[in-house]
C-alpha cells in the first residue's frame, strides 16, 4: 500500500479566517466537487506565501462563491490573501489518477491539470 495524491487545488487564494471556529477550512462546493473533495475529508494546506503547512478537514462553502476560508488553529499560520495549495490523499495498491483543478485570483476554475514537469511554472 501507498499513499498518493487524490486531490489538488492549485494556488487557491485565503478568502477570510477566524481562529475562534472549531477548525476546518471552508471551500467553494464547486472547487470541492471538480477536485472531487468529500465534505469532512482531510486535507494538507501548504501555504506558498509563508510555507507553513497543516492538516485539517473541508467544509463546503457556497457554490460560486470562491470561498477559501481557514477556521480554526491554522488560521494563525496564514493571512488572508496567501496562496496556498490544497491536497488530499488515498491509500492504494494501484496507481490513482488524481483530480487536480488550476484556480485564478478570485478562486475560480481554471483547468484541470495533468502532470507536469516540475520545472514548468502554471503561472
Amino acid at each position: 500500500m501507498r499513499n498518493l495524491l487524490r486531490s489538488k487545488i492549485h494556488r487557491a487564494y485565503i478568502t477570510s479566517t477566524d481562529a475562534d471556529y472549531i477548525g476546518s477550512i471552508i471551500i467553494d462546493r464547486e472547487l470541492m466537487d471538480r477536485a472531487d473533495l468529500w465534505d469532512y475529508e482531510k486535507v494538507l494546506i501548504c501555504d506558498v506565501t509563508n510555507g507553513n503547512r497543516w492538516e485539517t478537514y473541508v467544509l463546503p462553502g457556497d457554490r460560486g462563491s470562491g470561498r477559501v476560508s481557514v477556521q480554526g488553529a491554522g488560521a494563525r499560520l496564514c493571512d488572508v490573501g496567501d496562496c496556498v495549495i490544497i491536497l488530499s490523499f488515498d491509500v492504494s495498491d494501484r496507481p490513482v489518477d488524481p483530480k487536480m483543478i488550476l484556480v485564478d485570483r478570485n478562486n475560480r476554475f481554471v483547468e484541470y491539470l495533468e502532470g507536469v514537469p516540475v520545472e514548468e511554472p502554471v503561472h
